[in-house]
Order: structure tokens, then C-alpha cells, then sequence
């Protein structure tokens, strides 16, 4: 790996290319009539919390502002698919102790878009005893304590100890890594940092673990041919202090990236008639790559020392508070 100025005109093409497929794609993510009863989340309310995710920080922080612009158009069809927030409350009303209509609704409040019902809801729901109960996955606890910091709401536990028993915590053999607990690494990554804004929130130890281990896990899941898991650990090394560039890895994943901008979630693009299928086989592989896009990209005008998107620092300096 070398150092973080990158390939600026390889991670816009990736970025803009990726934004004008997802685009092209908004009618697969609307929300279907019963989304609040019979539909399935993981095919309706995952992938638009997806889109929002993923997209809020290239609307925010990208150095290019027709690629900002185009972001920001995504992001604000995620929220007016969810009724300006209303859905939220539908979904809190109807299951006032699950977890991911909050994780959901917290990447908008951190937006500045916010619902006074939901506001309310949470208030309560959040301060239920069920609610406090420890979860088994202490990955998917970091991403409900970052929800509830984004929204303004007490945490209910400590982001620290639930850190230090993650996947990435437990600084493991990296030897023992498989493909979900790859996965299970870079989320801790991602909520322990708030999605790469707060970067200095991971130990310095996590760091130094991370940028030892990840250009192996890489070569690994380069071979597979695995680009979505490839995006994301392009995108936690765009995490990491001085925020290490992988040339090679990052022209293999541009490689995969089909000429209509979406890149599959594993192997080629194989035609298909079905629109439905093409999308679930490259949407969040395509989100991932912009979001990871990004990620390098500002890391890079970092390190040339250009200024920043907006006028601001496009991440904090500081810990998370």
C-alpha cells in the first residue's frame, strides 16, 4: 500500500459512475404499500436505508459538486419515501422495541431531517427495560448506540465496552477470519467511526491491527472475486490514519465495474432479464463502492492538502463524544 493521495480520476469515475446506475435504479428502491405489515425489511427497508446511508456522506463531503449534487438527489428520495419520517412512527407504534427502524431514522436526524412524532416515540420506546436488555451481537449494539447519539437520545450502554467485545475488539487471529466475520469487522469499524467521520475514534492498537492485516484479507477476497466485501475494506483502510492506498486493489474493483455503473456483489455482471434480480445482485456493492469512493477521495485531497468540500473539514478531528 502506498500512501493516501490515491488515483483521484480512478475514484471519480468509480464514484460518479456508481451514483448514475443507483440513479437509474430508484424505482427498485421505492417502498412498497405494506412495507409497515407482510413485506420483507432485507428487500424493502434495508435497501433504502442502504441509499441513505451510503450516500450521505458523498452528498456532504465529496470535493466534486456535481457528484455531491447527484448524492444528495438520492438521499432526499430515501426520505421522501419514508413519508418525510412518517413511516418511522408507523414503525416504531407497531414495534416499539425493535432496533432498526431507530438505526434507520438516525442517519436522516443526524441530517437535520427530523419527525416530531418519532421524536416523541422515542423518547418512550428507548427507555423501556426491554430496551436496555443486552444484545448478543455486540456489532449491531455499536450501530443502535450510534443511532441513538446521531438522534440526541441517552445511550444505553457504553460504546467503549460494547467495542471491546466485537469481532475487531477482541483484536482476533486474522487467520481465523471468514467471510462474515470480515463483514462483522468492518461494521464495527464503520459504527464505531460514525460511517468515517470520526475517524479518530478507533484505537490506535485497532488501527495499527487493521493496516497489518488488511492488504492479506484483501489479496484473499480479490481472488473470490467477493467486490462487495472488497469495497468495504477499501473503505476501512480509507479509515485508517494516513489512510493507506492499495493501487492494485483498487484498479481490480474499477475493473469490475460495468459500464452502466454498477458493480456485482460478486464475480461478473451475468445478463439478466429480470430487473429485480440485477438489482439485488449489485446495488449494495455499487452503494458500497461510492461510499468507499469517497472515502479514498477525500483522504486524498487530505493529503495533498486541498480544501475541503463545503468549506468545512470533511470529518472530525476529535472523538465522538
Amino acid at each position: 500500500m502506498t500512501g493516501g493521495r490515491g488515483d483521484p480520476a480512478l475514484l471519480d469515475r468509480l464514484v460518479g459512475d456508481g451514483l448514475g446506475w443507483l440513479d437509474r435504479a430508484r424505482a427498485s428502491f421505492r417502498l412498497p404499500p405494506d412495507v409497515t405489515t407482510d413485506a420483507d425489511p432485507n428487500t424493502t427497508l434495508k435497501p433504502l436505508g442502504e441509499l441513505a446511508e451510503l450516500t450521505d456522506l458523498t452528498r456532504t463531503t465529496h470535493p466534486r459538486r456535481e457528484i455531491r449534487e447527484r448524492a444528495d438527489a438520492l438521499f432526499a428520495f430515501a426520505w421522501q419515501e419514508t413519508g418525510e419520517g412518517e413511516l418511522f412512527a408507523e414503525l416504531i407504534r407497531g414495534e416499539p422495541r425493535a432496533t432498526y427502524p431507530v438505526e434507520l431514522y438516525g442517519t436522516f436526524a443526524q441530517a437535520g431531517l427530523r419527525h416530531a412524532a418519532v421524536e416523541e416515540l422515542l423518547v418512550t420506546t428507548t427507555g423501556l427495560r426491554g430496551w436496555r436488555v443486552a444484545r448478543e451481537d455486540h456489532t449491531r449494539t455499536l450501530g443502535v448506540l450510534n443511532a441513538e447519539r446521531r438522534i440526541g437520545l441517552p445511550r444505553h450502554a457504553a460504546t467503549d465496552a460494547e467495542f471491546a467485545y466485537t469481532g475487531l475488539g477482541l483484536l482476533p487471529e486474522p487467520w481465523t477470519l471468514d467471510r462474515k466475520a470480515a463483514y462483522g469487522v468492518t461494521h464495527d469499524v464503520f459504527h464505531l467511526t460514525d460511517w468515517g467521520r470520526t475517524r479518530r475514534r478507533l484505537p490506535a492498537a485497532h488501527a495499527g491491527y487493521l493496516r497489518l492485516w488488511l492488504p492479506a484479507w484483501l489479496e484473499c477476497w480479490l481472488e473470490e472475486q467477493l467486490w462487495d466485501l472488497v469495497g468495504e475494506l477499501l473503505a476501512v483502510t480509507a479509515c485508517l490514519p494516513d489512510a493507506p492506498y492499495d493501487a492494485a486493489a483498487w484498479q481490480r474493483l474499477a475493473a469490475a465495474q460495468t459500464a452502466d455503473g454498477a458493480v456485482p456483489e460478486t464475480g461478473t455482471a451475468a445478463a439478466s432479464a429480470d430487473p429485480a434480480e440485477t438489482f439485488l445482485a449489485c446495488y449494495h456493492s455499487t452503494l458500497v463502492t461510492v461510499f468507499a469512493g469517497t472515502l479514498a477521495r477525500i483522504a486524498a485531497t487530505e493529503a495533498a492538502g486541498g480544501p475541503a468540500a463545503a468549506g468545512r473539514p470533511p470529518f472530525e478531528s476529535e472523538a465522538a463524544p
